[in-house]
């Protein structure tokens, strides 16, 4: 399996939020094939360098406004007395 039709498997369950098990027949890679390798490549450090290639590329173009940015954080409520 080419990791090209995985690599798209994987970002389309990844962008559609749909859970692995409904990843359709379409992209021609099986469910196990495309965790498997999501896994293996989130271990070996892929998507961070993956991101990072694509902001210095755009860097580089001058399509990157650092002028704005989106910060996504979660707010827990502490229990009192929690350490």
């Amino acid at each position: 399996m080419s990791d090209r039709a995985v690599f798209t498997a994987i970002v389309y369950v990844l962008t559609s939020g749909c859970a692995w098990r409904h990843l359709p027949a379409e992209f021609g890679v099986s469910v196990p094939t495309a965790h498997r390798r999501f896994t293996a490549w989130t271990r070996a450090g892929l998507w961070p360098w993956l991101h990072r290639a694509v902001l210095d590329e755009l860097g580089a173009r001058g399509q990157v406004d650092w002028a704005s940015a989106i910060v996504d954080a979660a707010a827990v409520r502490a229990k009192r007395g929690a350490r």
